[in-house]
Protein backbone atom coordinates (compact mmCIF):
# COMPACT_ATOMS: atom_id res chain seq x y z
CA UNK A 1 0.00 0.00 0.00
CA UNK A 2 1.54 3.11 -1.06
CA UNK A 3 0.34 5.81 1.05
CA UNK A 4 2.06 9.32 -0.06
CA UNK A 5 0.33 11.66 3.23
CA UNK A 6 -2.50 12.53 5.38
CA UNK A 7 -4.35 15.65 6.00
CA UNK A 8 -5.83 15.29 10.01
CA UNK A 9 -8.58 17.24 9.78
CA UNK A 10 -11.21 18.86 7.19
CA UNK A 11 -14.53 20.11 7.45
CA UNK A 12 -15.13 20.18 3.45
CA UNK A 13 -14.13 17.14 2.02
CA UNK A 14 -17.14 14.60 3.37
CA UNK A 15 -19.73 16.34 3.49
CA UNK A 16 -21.99 16.58 7.30
CA UNK A 17 -18.83 14.77 8.96
CA UNK A 18 -15.47 15.92 10.23
CA UNK A 19 -12.85 14.17 8.52
CA UNK A 20 -9.52 13.35 7.87
CA UNK A 21 -7.84 12.94 4.25
CA UNK A 22 -5.76 10.10 3.35
CA UNK A 23 -3.83 10.62 -0.36
CA UNK A 24 -2.85 7.25 -2.39
CA UNK A 25 -0.09 6.94 -4.73
CA UNK A 26 -0.51 6.66 -8.26
CA UNK A 27 -2.96 7.26 -11.20
CA UNK A 28 -3.94 6.58 -14.81
CA UNK A 29 -4.52 9.66 -15.58
CA UNK A 30 -2.05 13.02 -16.36
CA UNK A 31 -4.55 16.38 -16.14
CA UNK A 32 -2.96 19.21 -17.07
CA UNK A 33 -4.50 21.09 -14.17
CA UNK A 34 -3.98 18.52 -11.36
CA UNK A 35 -2.88 19.69 -7.90
CA UNK A 36 -1.05 16.57 -6.81
CA UNK A 37 1.58 16.07 -9.57
CA UNK A 38 4.26 14.47 -7.08
CA UNK A 39 2.25 11.49 -6.02
CA UNK A 40 1.00 10.75 -9.30
CA UNK A 41 3.46 7.84 -9.77
CA UNK A 42 4.35 4.76 -6.88
CA UNK A 43 7.76 6.22 -6.22
CA UNK A 44 8.50 9.16 -3.62
CA UNK A 45 8.18 9.78 0.01
CA UNK A 46 5.63 8.02 1.49
CA UNK A 47 3.54 7.31 4.97
CA UNK A 48 3.62 4.12 6.64
CA UNK A 49 0.21 2.56 6.86
CA UNK A 50 1.03 1.64 11.05
CA UNK A 51 1.06 5.73 11.34
CA UNK A 52 -2.12 6.13 9.66
CA UNK A 53 -3.81 3.15 12.05
CA UNK A 54 -2.28 4.71 14.62
CA UNK A 55 -3.80 8.21 13.80
CA UNK A 56 -7.07 6.72 13.13
CA UNK A 57 -7.50 4.79 17.07
CA UNK A 58 -5.99 7.77 18.76
CA UNK A 59 -8.62 10.24 16.50
CA UNK A 60 -11.94 8.01 17.15
CA UNK A 61 -14.38 10.24 18.79
CA UNK A 62 -13.13 13.41 17.54
CA UNK A 63 -13.16 12.22 13.31
CA UNK A 64 -16.17 10.36 11.98
CA UNK A 65 -15.00 9.70 8.60
CA UNK A 66 -11.96 9.32 6.48
CA UNK A 67 -11.80 10.69 3.12
CA UNK A 68 -9.47 8.18 0.49
CA UNK A 69 -8.44 10.19 -2.38
CA UNK A 70 -5.13 10.38 -4.58
CA UNK A 71 -3.36 9.82 -7.21
CA UNK A 72 -7.02 7.56 -8.23
CA UNK A 73 -7.27 5.14 -5.07
CA UNK A 74 -8.46 2.12 -6.95
CA UNK A 75 -5.09 1.88 -9.02
CA UNK A 76 -3.75 -0.01 -5.82
CA UNK A 77 -4.78 -3.46 -5.62
CA UNK A 78 -4.49 -3.42 -1.61
CA UNK A 79 -7.16 -0.78 -1.57
CA UNK A 80 -10.30 -2.96 -0.23
CA UNK A 81 -8.30 -4.12 2.17
CA UNK A 82 -7.24 -0.86 3.31
CA UNK A 83 -10.59 0.66 3.51
CA UNK A 84 -12.03 -2.24 4.95
CA UNK A 85 -10.13 -2.06 7.89
CA UNK A 86 -10.52 1.90 7.72
CA UNK A 87 -13.96 0.75 8.61
CA UNK A 88 -13.40 -1.89 11.20
CA UNK A 89 -12.33 1.61 13.41
CA UNK A 90 -15.95 2.40 12.90
CA UNK A 91 -15.25 5.25 10.11
CA UNK A 92 -17.35 6.23 7.30
CA UNK A 93 -15.58 6.83 3.64
CA UNK A 94 -15.46 9.04 1.25
CA UNK A 95 -13.83 7.74 -2.01
CA UNK A 96 -12.47 10.34 -4.42
CA UNK A 97 -12.23 8.28 -7.69
CA UNK A 98 -12.11 9.42 -11.79
CA UNK A 99 -14.34 6.55 -12.53
CA UNK A 100 -12.10 4.82 -14.51
CA UNK A 101 -12.67 1.26 -13.12
CA UNK A 102 -15.93 0.43 -12.28
CA UNK A 103 -15.94 -3.11 -11.70
CA UNK A 104 -13.80 -2.29 -8.57
CA UNK A 105 -15.74 0.53 -7.82
CA UNK A 106 -18.90 -1.85 -7.63
CA UNK A 107 -17.04 -4.20 -5.67
CA UNK A 108 -16.52 -1.81 -3.07
CA UNK A 109 -19.71 -0.43 -2.58
CA UNK A 110 -21.44 -4.71 -3.06
CA UNK A 111 -19.23 -4.76 0.03
CA UNK A 112 -20.42 -1.77 2.41
CA UNK A 113 -16.81 -0.64 2.51
CA UNK A 114 -17.68 3.15 0.73
CA UNK A 115 -20.67 5.76 2.02
CA UNK A 116 -20.09 8.67 -0.02
CA UNK A 117 -18.27 8.58 -3.86
CA UNK A 118 -17.04 12.36 -5.25
CA UNK A 119 -16.70 11.42 -8.93
CA UNK A 120 -14.52 13.52 -11.14
CA UNK A 121 -15.92 14.55 -14.57
CA UNK A 122 -13.18 15.82 -16.62
CA UNK A 123 -14.92 17.15 -19.88
CA UNK A 124 -17.90 16.39 -22.36
CA UNK A 125 -17.17 12.75 -23.90
CA UNK A 126 -15.51 14.06 -26.96
CA UNK A 127 -13.01 16.31 -24.73
CA UNK A 128 -12.27 13.88 -22.27
CA UNK A 129 -8.71 12.30 -23.32
CA UNK A 130 -6.86 15.62 -23.64
CA UNK A 131 -8.56 16.84 -20.60
CA UNK A 132 -7.28 13.78 -18.59
CA UNK A 133 -3.55 13.69 -21.08
CA UNK A 134 -4.12 10.13 -21.71
CA UNK A 135 -6.09 7.62 -23.75
CA UNK A 136 -9.37 7.00 -22.28
CA UNK A 137 -11.54 4.41 -22.07
CA UNK A 138 -14.62 6.63 -21.95
CA UNK A 139 -17.40 3.76 -21.68
CA UNK A 140 -16.02 2.67 -18.58
CA UNK A 141 -16.17 6.53 -17.15
CA UNK A 142 -19.88 6.14 -18.29
CA UNK A 143 -20.46 3.19 -16.58
CA UNK A 144 -18.91 4.70 -13.46
CA UNK A 145 -21.40 7.84 -14.01
CA UNK A 146 -24.21 5.72 -14.21
CA UNK A 147 -23.97 3.56 -11.35
CA UNK A 148 -23.70 6.32 -9.25
CA UNK A 149 -26.97 7.69 -10.84
CA UNK A 150 -28.90 4.70 -9.99
CA UNK A 151 -28.58 6.19 -6.13
CA UNK A 152 -27.44 3.61 -4.39
CA UNK A 153 -24.92 5.35 -3.14
CA UNK A 154 -24.34 8.82 -2.15
CA UNK A 155 -22.48 10.92 -4.52
CA UNK A 156 -21.95 13.95 -6.07
CA UNK A 157 -20.12 14.99 -9.39
CA UNK A 158 -17.51 17.51 -9.91
CA UNK A 159 -15.27 19.41 -13.04
CA UNK A 160 -12.32 21.38 -12.37
CA UNK A 161 -12.86 24.25 -14.71
CA UNK A 162 -10.01 25.26 -16.73
CA UNK A 163 -10.02 28.04 -19.40
CA UNK A 164 -8.24 26.36 -22.00
CA UNK A 165 -9.87 23.22 -21.68
CA UNK A 166 -13.62 24.16 -21.04
CA UNK A 167 -16.33 25.75 -23.16
CA UNK A 168 -20.04 26.24 -23.02
CA UNK A 169 -21.04 23.90 -25.40
CA UNK A 170 -19.48 21.39 -22.90
CA UNK A 171 -21.18 21.67 -20.05
CA UNK A 172 -24.50 21.28 -22.00
CA UNK A 173 -23.22 17.86 -23.30
CA UNK A 174 -22.13 17.13 -19.38
CA UNK A 175 -25.37 17.98 -18.40
CA UNK A 176 -27.33 16.28 -20.94
CA UNK A 177 -24.75 13.14 -19.93
CA UNK A 178 -25.75 13.43 -16.22
CA UNK A 179 -29.36 14.96 -15.96
CA UNK A 180 -31.21 14.32 -12.46
CA UNK A 181 -27.65 13.99 -10.99
CA UNK A 182 -28.58 14.47 -7.30
CA UNK A 183 -25.53 17.29 -6.96
CA UNK A 184 -22.41 18.46 -9.19
CA UNK A 185 -19.80 20.99 -8.19
CA UNK A 186 -17.68 23.58 -10.65
CA UNK A 187 -14.38 23.89 -9.12
CA UNK A 188 -12.08 26.59 -10.23
CA UNK A 189 -8.92 25.64 -11.27
CA UNK A 190 -5.49 26.67 -9.20
CA UNK A 191 -2.28 28.08 -10.33
CA UNK A 192 0.27 26.06 -8.43
CA UNK A 193 3.89 25.55 -8.72
CA UNK A 194 2.38 21.31 -8.56
CA UNK A 195 0.37 21.78 -11.17
CA UNK A 196 1.34 20.16 -14.45
CA UNK A 197 0.81 22.52 -16.85
CA UNK A 198 2.12 26.04 -15.98
CA UNK A 199 0.54 27.73 -18.81
CA UNK A 200 -3.59 26.93 -17.76
CA UNK A 201 -5.45 29.45 -16.01
CA UNK A 202 -8.64 29.58 -13.85
CA UNK A 203 -12.26 31.17 -15.97
CA UNK A 204 -13.62 34.33 -14.36
CA UNK A 205 -16.36 34.54 -11.96
CA UNK A 206 -19.10 35.36 -14.81
CA UNK A 207 -17.82 31.95 -16.92
CA UNK A 208 -18.42 30.07 -13.83
CA UNK A 209 -21.79 31.30 -13.30
CA UNK A 210 -22.19 30.76 -17.35
CA UNK A 211 -21.67 27.45 -16.91
CA UNK A 212 -23.40 26.57 -13.72
CA UNK A 213 -26.68 28.46 -15.89
CA UNK A 214 -26.21 25.71 -18.97
CA UNK A 215 -26.27 22.87 -15.94
CA UNK A 216 -28.99 24.10 -14.53
CA UNK A 217 -31.91 22.77 -17.12
CA UNK A 218 -30.44 19.10 -16.30
CA UNK A 219 -29.13 18.82 -12.97
CA UNK A 220 -30.78 20.85 -10.71
CA UNK A 221 -29.08 20.82 -7.74
CA UNK A 222 -25.55 22.76 -9.13
CA UNK A 223 -22.97 24.93 -7.24
CA UNK A 224 -19.92 26.42 -7.31
CA UNK A 225 -17.17 25.45 -4.97
CA UNK A 226 -17.20 27.65 -2.26
CA UNK A 227 -20.24 29.64 -3.01
CA UNK A 228 -22.72 29.50 -0.25
CA UNK A 229 -21.12 26.19 1.40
Amino acid sequence: MHIAGLQKTTLLDFPGRVACTVFLRGCNFRCPFCQNGEILTLQGEEYSRDELFAFLKKRKGVLDGVCVTGGEPLLQADTPQLLSDIKALGYAIKLDTNGAFPDALKALAADGLIDFVAMDIKNSPAKYDKTAGVSCNIRKIEESAAFLLEGTLDYEFRTTVVKQLHRAEDFIRIGQWLKGAKRYFLQNFRASESVLDQDLSPCSDEELQTFKDLLKPFIPSVKIRGEGE
